[in-house]
C-alpha cells in the first residue's frame, strides 16, 4: 500500500533498480515503491509464493517494470550471475537496495560455528558481493546509489540476537568505507537503520502483547511502524534529490534509538 506522503522522484523514472529480499515485507513495500516511480525494478528472493503474490499487486499499477528471479543470496556465485542476467537484461543496476536479511533469536550460549557462518552470510556477506557485481556497470553510467538495509537493534544494546546484531552493525562500517572508495566513481552509499517494523514475520513468529508494549514504550511515536513507513527514505536516497547525501546511517524508528 502506498504512503499518502509518497513523494514522486522524476529521476527515478526508467531507472534499474534492484533490491534483494523484494519477495515480502519491507522489501515487497519497496518493489511496489519503486514501481510507483516508474523505475524498472529487479528483485531477488528464495520465496517464489511471496514473489508471486508481489507481482501480482504490482500488476494491478498502470505499466508497473518488475522482474522476480529466484537467488538464494548467501551463494556468492549465483548472487553475482543473477545481477549479471539482471544488467545484461535492463542495463547497469544504478539503484541496488541490499534488504535481504533473517534475524532469527537465539541465545548466545547457544550459538555454533555454523550458525554464525549462515547469519553472517546472510546479514552481512550478501550485502558485499551484491555491491562488487554491480558497481563496475553502475560507474561507467556515470555513477548511482547503494542503499544498505541495516537495523537499530545494534543500538538498543538488544539482547538474544548476538549474530544479527553483529551483522547489522557491521553494515554500518561496510557502508562508510565503500561509500570512501566508491564517491569518486559518483556512487553514494548510505545505509537505513528501521526500528520494529510490523512485517508479517515479526507479527507471526515475535510480536508478543508484553514486547508490543515494550516497543510502544520505547518509541516517541505511538503506532505500529510498518513496511511502507521504511520506503519512502529509501525512494528519497535513491534519487538524484539525495545527490550529496552518501557515508550517512538514516534511521527509521518513530524515534526509538
Amino acid at each position: 500500500m502506498s504512503s499518502k506522503r509518497e513523494a514522486v522522484y522524476p529521476s527515478l523514472k526508467d531507472r534499474h533498480v534492484a533490491i534483494t529480499g523484494g519477495a515480502e515485507g519491507i522489501g515487497a513495500a519497496l518493489v511496489e515503491a519503486f514501481c510507483r516511480q516508474g523505475s524498472l525494478v529487479t528483485f531477488l528472493d528464495i520465496n517464489d509464493v511471496a514473489a508471486e503474490a508481489t507481482l501480482a499487486r504490482v500488476a494491478e499499477q498502470n505499466n508497473a517494470s518488475v522482474r522476480y528471479r529466484h537467488c538464494d543470496v548467501t551463494d556468492t556465485h549465483a548472487l553475482q550471475m543473477t545481477m549479471r542476467a539482471a544488467i545484461d537484461s535492463w542495463g547497469p543496476v544504478t539503484v541496488l537496495v541490499n534488504n535481504a536479511a533473517n534475524d532469527e533469536r537465539r541465545d548466545w550460549h547457544e550459538v555454533t560455528g555454523e550458525h554464525w557462518d549462515r547469519q553472517m552470510d546472510i546479514n552481512l556477506k550478501q550485502q558485499f558481493f551484491a555491491i562488487q557485481a554491480v558497481v563496475p556497470d553502475m560507474a561507467q553510467a556515470g555513477g548511482g546509489s547503494i542503499i544498505n538495509l541495516g537495523s537499530i537493534i545494534w543500538k538498543l544494546s538488544g539482547g538474544g540476537l548476538p549474530c544479527y546484531s553483529t551483522a547489522k552493525a557491521a553494515i554500518v562500517g561496510l557502508t562508510r568505507s565503500l561509500a570512501r572508495d566508491l564517491g569518486g566513481l559518483g556512487i553514494r552509499v548510505n545505509s537505513v537503520l528501521p526500528g520494529a517494523i510490523m512485517t508479517r514475520r515479526q507479527i507471526e513468529r515475535w510480536l508478543t502483547p508484553g514486547t508490543e508494549a515494550q516497543i510502544l514504550a520505547g518509541q516517541c511515536l505511538k503506532r505500529k511502524l510498518v513496511p511502507a513507513d521504511v520506503a519512502p527514505m529509501v525512494l528519497f536516497l535513491a534519487s538524484d534529490d539525495a545527490g550529496a547525501c552518501t557515508n550517512q546511517n538514516y534511521v527509521v524508528d518513530g524515534g526509538w534509538s
